[in-house]
């Protein structure tokens, strides 16, 4: 038993003995995190910011990212004032953008633009966030803590492009952006949404004729997929026929207009059908009057369609039941 004892003594001792910091692959540091370095030190610090960014700089050059991640996260926490910390925060996003984790690549971005917003490439870093939302349009999956990856997401999709917007409401990338917005309400079904998006594009780049053209048509589209949707409410309808009539008017010599013509009798047909519908609800609650009322109103919506002719023999049943105008009822 004293012998067990001795020799425990003596491992504790040993372990009390030895620096507090052995060497080890996973070192964490406070302010940076845990890191992975090999036995004998971090052979990528340095001492000055300029320095620093070159350890960061030469090592995104030689693909090798996770220093240059390391190296160049240490400029912008250590030196966040000096020269060098916009172009280590540029790096940041170069490097996770490399290695496909793109959202975390956005997001250093993001961080670039709202810190240093003076940098010279400013246009190009907006660029690249569009390059990586697009990605995510197309149906990429985000990812949980940045690297597990899960889901697409239409929502962030959005938010994306929302932000895009926000750093430069009149760059080059952003009327599509603003278009894209409407694009990813409309993989969520959401026309509602995608009909406002699309609007905003129209009326914010209203002096760009292609973008305000595709802008109006997509929301048109958009509403006459909500108005297939749309159950007795024939006002989505009319919006539609409404927004497609501003397309005509504006852009009379545009190739789809013939397009828009089929979409409007399209649409007109739809209205004939949701006033029949209703009068057929009013019929079989004996409700002659509102019948009549909706029977009539398919006959001046599409006086061409099925509807119409089947309209037409409703009402010469329906006149001798129906109450006549003032009378009691």
């Amino acid at each position: 038993m004293k012998l067990r004892f001795i020799s425990f003594l003596l491992a504790l001792t040993c372990l009390l003995a030895l620096p507090s910091r052995c060497p080890a692959p996973l070192i964490y540091r406070a302010g940076e995190g845990w890191s992975y370095e090999p036995v004998g030190g971090a052979k990528w610090q340095r001492a000055r910011a300029k320095d620093q960014f070159e350890v960061a700089q030469a090592s995104f050059d030689k693909k090798e990212y996770r220093t240059a991640i390391k190296a160049a996260n240490r400029v912008v926490k250590h030196w966040p004032f000096s020269d060098y910390a916009a172009q280590a925060q540029y790096v940041l996003g170069r490097c996770y953008e490399a290695r496909k984790y793109d959202e975390k690549a956005f997001k250093e971005y993001q961080k670039l633009l709202e810190k240093y917003p003076k940098i010279d490439n400013y246009q190009e870093v907006l660029q690249r966030q569009f390059e990586i939302a697009s990605r995510f349009l197309g149906g990429q999956w985000f990812r949980i803590w940045g690297y597990i990856p899960v889901f697409p997401s239409m929502d962030k999709t959005a938010e994306m492009y929302e932000k895009i917007i926000k750093n430069g409401p009149y760059s080059p990338v952003a009327p599509q952006s603003q278009m894209n917005i409407g694009t990813a309400r409309e993989k969520q079904s959401n026309y509602p949404k995608a009909v406002q998006a699309y609007e905003k594009a129209a009326d914010r780049y209203h002096d760009q004729k292609t973008v305000a053209s595709d802008a109006i048509f997509k929301a048109g589209i958009a509403l006459n997929k909500q108005a297939k949707k749309a159950e007795y409410d024939q006002s989505v309808a009319s919006k539609a026929i409404a927004t497609f009539g501003d397309f005509k008017t504006l852009y009379p010599e545009d190739k789809r207009v013939e397009d828009v013509n089929k979409y409007i009798v399209e649409l007109k047909g739809e209205q004939a059908r949701g006033s029949y519908e209703i009068a057929r609800y009013y019929e079989k609650r004996r409700r002659w009057n509102g019948a009549l009322i909706y029977y009539n109103e398919v006959l001046q919506k599409d006086p061409d369609s099925k509807f119409a002719t089947e309209a037409k023999q409703r009402i010469e049943q329906l006149k001798s039941k129906a109450t006549p105008p003032g009378a009691a009822q």
